[in-house]
């Protein structure tokens, strides 16, 4: 089946359990078309470089999924619906990468950045 990676955003208001529930939430619903949440990822509250829906801040979610594409199809139809969720991108991806996002690496384990001039 082909792999998936979403980031999702979801209002700030909400509190870290409901805004991890989602996570299940989206999970459970590839689980029911036959697709599978391999791993996730929460992020935290973040602040965004610009205003979404009247919100300066939001909690971040990484999902990497292994689905058929009726089901991603099912699970971002759900998503737009979903009050709570403000943003979701989805990229298909040819293999995922092990261990943690960079996202979640400490800054040592990223590896250095080149020296400014």
């Amino acid at each position: 089946m082909p792999l998936y990676e979403h980031v999702m955003i979801s209002r700030q208001d909400l509190s870290n359990t409901q805004a991890e529930g989602l996570i299940e939430h989206f999970g459970s619903v590839l689980a029911d078309n036959e697709g599978k949440l391999v791993d996730s990822e929460y992020w935290g509250v973040k602040t965004m470089a610009y205003k979404i829906n009247k919100n300066r801040k939001g909690h971040y979610a990484f999902l990497r999924t292994d689905a058929p594409a009726t089901a991603i199809q099912e699970m971002e139809r759900l998503m737009r619906l979903h009050d709570d969720v403000m943003r979701v991108l989805t990229i298909k991806v040819d293999a995922h990468e092990e261990g943690p996002s960079v996202q979640m690496q400490k800054r040592e384990e990223r590896g250095e950045r080149r020296e400014r001039r």
